[in-house]
């Protein structure tokens, strides 16, 4: 008679409900005791929702909108008909027909003080009639001009109103090429808006008619009634006013530009204080060694004099037309815009060392500086 040997299956699978059933014993026993697993907990994302608005929230109640208004008289002006008319028809006419017409314009400006004085450009106010602000929460009152410098293209403006929320002041020269700002400001008068771009340079001249300029580039979109807004960083600190866009169509093309706040913040509190900007002067014009052609001297750089002022600073001092001045209180000089800035940093009767050379000679000399001339307006 034939028996059936049990098989390896037989045994593992046997062998696989044994150990099942002594688990569940000794869980029914309490001697083993189950923990199920939870989800980890939840983090916050890395890159959160809320974008720009913590810094927008900040700094958009300082940031005022400005109307100016021109009144212009109109003067009766012939048509061709008309100067068909005879002299005897024409004597049963007005002398004249005077019409005020109004221009109106826009800008935008920063609410510097609490007591109410605004900073905005001064090309935004410029020989206006009447000037009109309005704040973020909708008030719209009369502004009043303190003073204004045309050299900075900066203007100081007051309303009547008390207890206004300011902007928190940043640092200008803690920015890097790269950094991520905001411009605020009111474009085209539709109002309060806000652009997002990329510091794109620092220490930008030459770029307007502004005697000094040291400008913040940006690729921000600033348009027409952007002028004299707000440029912030990611913390809602202020870092420069809006100022002017290079443009071949007058609309943004890609390339804006802000006086640093440090600047407008210098210029601001001495119109507050005196009504306008005071400022060292030298009395001598000249030009970046650089662009006088090849000059055989020892050090590639300098600013060579080719104007000075009769009986001004520069000429009591003995400064003369062809003198390379290469060293100004001991900081060496690679052009006329370090000149312009270190005596327009200086006071009145302040003395500054002026080292050069003159006919392939070095010399010394100091020359006390005296009040830059105010520029018209």
């Amino acid at each position: 008679m034939k028996t059936n040997t049990p098989t390896l299956p037989y045994y593992v699978s046997w062998l696989i409900i044994g150990l099942a059933l002594g688990t569940l014993f000794l869980i029914w026993q309490g001697d083993i005791k189950v923990q199920f697993l939870s989800p980890p907990p939840q983090t916050a994302h890395p890159f959160p929702n809320e974008g720009f608005s913590s810094a927008i929230i900040k700094a958009a109640p300082a940031v005022v909108s400005i109307t100016t208004y021109s009144y212009v008289k109109e003067e009766m002006a012939a048509a061709a008909s008309e100067q068909k008319l005879s002299q005897r028809l024409l004597a049963k006419k007005p002398p004249h027909a005077a019409k005020r017409k109004v221009q109106e314009t826009s800008g935008s400006g920063v609410i510097i003080s609490s007591e109410g004085y605004i900073v905005t450009n001064y090309h935004v106010i410029k020989n206006k009639d009447e000037i009109r602000v309005r704040l973020n929460d909708g008030r719209s009152v009369l502004g009043y001009l303190i003073g204004s410098d045309p050299e900075t293209d900066i203007a100081v403006l007051k309303i009547n109103f008390k207890h206004l929320p300011t902007i928190k002041i940043g640092n200008s020269k803690n920015l890097k090429v790269g950094d991520i700002v905001l411009a605020i400001g009111d474009p085209f008068a539709i109002g309060q808006s806000v652009t997002q771009g990329i510091l794109s340079a620092t220490g930008r001249n030459q770029v307007s008619q502004n005697t000094y300029e040291n400008f913040l580039q940006t690729d921000a979109a600033i348009n027409p009634g952007n002028s004299g807004g707000a440029l912030i960083n990611t913390e809602g600190e202020i870092i420069g006013i809006n100022s002017n866009i290079y443009s071949n169509t007058g609309s943004f093309q890609g390339i804006s530009f802000a006086i640093p706040i440090e600047l407008a913040q210098r210029v601001a509190t001495q119109i507050i204080d005196h009504g306008y900007v005071v400022r060292g002067w030298l009395g001598v014009e000249g030009q970046d060694l650089s662009k006088q052609g090849a000059i055989d001297l020892s050090q590639p750089y300098g600013v060579i004099i080719t104007d000075v002022d009769v009986d001004g600073p520069g000429d009591k001092a003995g400064l003369k037309r062809g003198d390379i001045i290469t060293k100004i209180n001991g900081r060496a000089i690679f052009g006329a815009i370090d000149i312009l800035n270190l005596i327009a940093a200086g006071k009145p009767n302040d003395v500054f060392r002026i080292e050069g050379i003159r006919q392939r000679q070095s010399f010394m000399t100091d020359a006390v500086l005296s009040q830059r001339p105010l520029m018209s307006h």
